[in-house]
Parts: structure tokens; C-alpha cells; sequence
């Protein structure tokens, strides 16, 4: 019989619609799938952004669910849209996926209920918090005291992702945990920032682990969880084999979807 440790589990990658002179494709970023294959040891497969409907009907969010062993909830351009959360509408020229937004928030609440492992990351942790009754700042920048944490407006990937501020893990949280068990020192990592949006009200049942200096939160995670559920603000999928806490972030993921593969092919547990 084979072991866990042996098994690559299935890890769904969210997309986004994304316009190509003038044609809809549905694309995730390849970082993230590296991400998985390299700092989660699985096999990456596309989680098409089709809202509620699919080419012969409802999208089957359930079969879904029921065939991955995790799940990233990718960044991207675009923002949850403010009705998902009771907010004010969006200006005119701030970017959305209203077809990202259905299809990503059910997908998470199924997720989490089901137990499937899931790691969000920039557009992801605030889709889990959405998706749990969490609010969002639309326009986080405008804030009193807070800091600007939008992507630097540069065509140098590695200035664009570079590591910008310090975040604050939760002492005795599910962050801390992880970067002790890969040997980090101390209750402080620096990450890049590249997002316009941040949370507001933390949904019930989120615990917050990394907070910025400025206040805003970075990192949270689901301690009632049957099964991994964590999401940070930053994108740890950058360069992954590189940061040690993002590499220890993914690690953990990756152990939590080796064990539900384990588990839907009767292996042993590692």
C-alpha cells in the first residue's frame, strides 16, 4: 500500500477572465502553478472561472470538490465586487471579475465545509473572507495611517515582487507554528505588496495570524477547520523556493492535500 509521502496530490489552480484584443480567455499565472509543483509537491490542474453556468449547465461545484485533493485561490487584476459583501458600488474604473466572483466564493464555502485544503493568497484571502461573511476596504490606500500597498508600477518582475514591509505573525497561531517548525526565528517576515484591497471585518471562524505595520491584516487561517485553511495577503507563490516562510507555507498545504490524497486512495498516512 503507498504512503502518503509518496502520492502528488490533484491541487486546483483558480482562473480569471482575462481580455486578449478584444477575445475572453480564462488564465491563471504560471507562478502559481510552479508554486504548487515545486513548494507543494503536487500536480497542478486549471479550475476554469465560469460563474454559475457551464457549457451544459450548473457549474457541478460539488463533483469538483469531491475530485481535488487542495486548492489556490490565485491573485489577480481584478477586486471582489463590493454587493457580495453589502458594500458600496465600485468607481467606474476600478477592474472586476463578476464571473471570477461566482464562481470562486460558492467554491470556497464548499471547500471549507468539505474539508479540502485550500490557500489563498492577494484576491484569495479576501474571497475566503467574502465567501464567510467577511467585508473588505475597497480602496485600502485611502485610509488614515495606512501605508500604500499597491504593485509598484514597474515592468521589472523582480522589483514589482520584491520584499517591501514586515508582518507580524500571531504568537501561538497556525503562522507562527509553521515558521518554527522550519527553523525562522522570532515573530517577524518581510513580504512584497501588491494589492489595492484589504479586509475589513474578519468573517467568523478566521483567525488573524500576520499583521503589517501599518495595521492591516496580512494573514489568516480557520483554527474550527477540519482541514487546512489558511490565506495570506502578500503573493507567496513568488519565487517560492526563495523566501523560507512561503516555502514553509506552501510545504504545510501540501501536507494537508498529500493527506486527504492518502485518504480518498486508502493509503497509509505519513
Amino acid at each position: 500500500m503507498p504512503r502518503s509521502d509518496t502520492l502528488r496530490p490533484l491541487i486546483g489552480v483558480n482562473a480569471d477572465v482575462r481580455d486578449n484584443n478584444g477575445i475572453d480567455f480564462i488564465g491563471t499565472g504560471l507562478k502559481y502553478v510552479t508554486a504548487v509543483i515545486q513548494g507543494a509537491g503536487g500536480i497542478p490542474v486549471m479550475v476554469p472561472t465560469l460563474g454559475d453556468v457551464e457549457a451544459g449547465g450548473e457549474l457541478h461545484v460539488d463533483d469538483l470538490v469531491d475530485r481535488l485533493d487542495g486548492l489556490v485561490l490565485t491573485g489577480g487584476r481584478s477586486n471582489v465586487e463590493p454587493h457580495n459583501y453589502g458594500g458600496e458600488p465600485f468607481r467606474p474604473e476600478t477592474l472586476r471579475d463578476p464571473m471570477r466572483d461566482a464562481t470562486t466564493l460558492p467554491l470556497s464555502r464548499k471547500a471549507i465545509a468539505n474539508g479540502l485544503p485550500i490557500f489563498g493568497i492577494c484576491r484569495g484571502i479576501q474571497e475566503i473572507n467574502v465567501a464567510l461573511g467577511g467585508t473588505l476596504h475597497p480602496y485600502l490606500w485611502e485610509l488614515e495611517g495606512v501605508n500604500d500597498h499597491r504593485m509598484p508600477q514597474t515592468d521589472v518582475m523582480a522589483n514589482r515582487f520584491a520584499l517591501r514591509h514586515p508582518v507580524n505573525l500571531t504568537a501561538d497561531g497556525l503562522f507562527a507554528a509553521i515558521a518554527r517548525n522550519a527553523g525562522i526565528e522570532g515573530h517577524e517576515v518581510m513580504v512584497n505588496s501588491l494589492h489595492g484591497q484589504g479586509l475589513d471585518r474578519i468573517a467568523d471562524g478566521l483567525q488573524v495570524e500576520a499583521i503589517s505595520d501599518d495595521g492591516v491584516v496580512e494573514g489568516v487561517s480557520m483554527p474550527g477547520s477540519t482541514s487546512f485553511v489558511a490565506a495570506v495577503q502578500w503573493h507567496a507563490e513568488y519565487n517560492v523556493g526563495n523566501h523560507p516562510f512561503n516555502r514553509a507555507l506552501f510545504e504545510a498545504f501540501g501536507h494537508a492535500a498529500r493527506r486527504r490524497a492518502a485518504a480518498r486512495a486508502g493509503a497509509d498516512v505519513a
